[in-house]
């Protein structure tokens, strides 16, 4: 059976093997190499660069914290998403009746186009009459914007090749230039077993920046460490929940609940200097 082999980082002696059924699609693009796997534990895998960006398994772990937990306590009516070309933070962005301009950029158009053939799923939220979908440098278009975005959604890779301006002082500044007076910022903040110090340095820039800024994470199995974790930055200082899905919108989700929000902020002793 054929093996599909990621290494978490580079020497560190982490790695994960899962059995794959078929590859679908493997290609090399101006930016990136991007793979559609099926797989046996997890159904169909998107991988970039050999690194596992979702599983039909358990993507929805993922794609609704980073994007419910700013969500819920804002009344965004403009949203930016920032990479996350595949749609599965878009499908869950145009749950909120508030929201009246969603804007995708992601610098890569074959994740986007390969990501419709492919899954299924999040096909329908493009064609969504809210959503704009652009594929140019996120780094460079989000410059152009002031005082436009209520929340803005990071949904990168990992701090390497294309994604590793997405991380530097320089776009944060940007991204927070470009957002409303009460702006929600959430974006990918790595592993907390295995991404200490590169979080703790983030979240310090970021909160020079922001009014606050707080690490908090999701349990995905398909992750380093099984989890991954995002900042939540606040340019204003308002904490109240505005506006939020409905009930039956909530209990229709798969992982994100008003309980595990609150619990995701809590964090184990050993992040406790973050």
């Amino acid at each position: 059976m054929l093996k599909f082999t990621e290494d978490f980082e580079v020497g560190s002696g982490r790695t994960v093997q899962i059995d794959i059924k078929k590859e679908l699609y493997s290609a090399k693009t101006d930016f990136q190499d991007i793979a559609v796997l099926d797989t046996v534990p997890y159904g169909r895998m998107l991988t970039l660069d050999g690194i596992i960006q979702l599983t039909q398994f358990d993507n929805h772990a993922y794609h609704e914290m980073i994007t419910h937990v700013p969500m819920q306590i804002s009344n965004a009516k403009r949203v930016l998403i920032i990479g996350g070309g595949d749609g599965g933070v878009l499908k869950e962005v145009i749950k909120y009746d508030s929201v009246q301009e969603v804007v995708l950029c992601d610098i890569d158009p074959e994740v986007t186009t390969i990501s419709k053939e492919y899954f299924a799923e999040f096909r329908e939220a493009f064609k969504d009459s809210r959503a704009n979908v652009i594929h140019e440098d996120a780094a460079k278009y989000v410059k152009e914007k002031k005082d436009y975005f209520d929340v803005v959604l990071i949904d990168s890779s990992d701090p390497i090749g294309p994604a590793v301006v997405l991380y530097e002082r320089e776009f944060y500044q940007n991204v927070y230039n470009s957002m409303t007076k009460d702006g929600i910022m959430s974006c990918q903040m790595e592993s907390m077993y295995y991404h200490h110090d590169f979080i703790k340095e983030k979240i310090t820039t970021q909160r020079e920046m922001f009014n606050s800024a707080q690490y908090y994470y999701t349990m995905i199995p398909t992750y380093p460490g099984g989890s991954i974790g995002f900042s939540l930055c606040k340019k204003g200082d308002s904490l109240s929940q505005k506006s939020g899905l409905d009930e039956q919108t909530l209990d229709e989700l798969k992982y994100y609940t008003k309980d595990i929000h609150d619990a995701s902020f809590v964090l184990p002793k050993f992040m406790g200097d973050i």
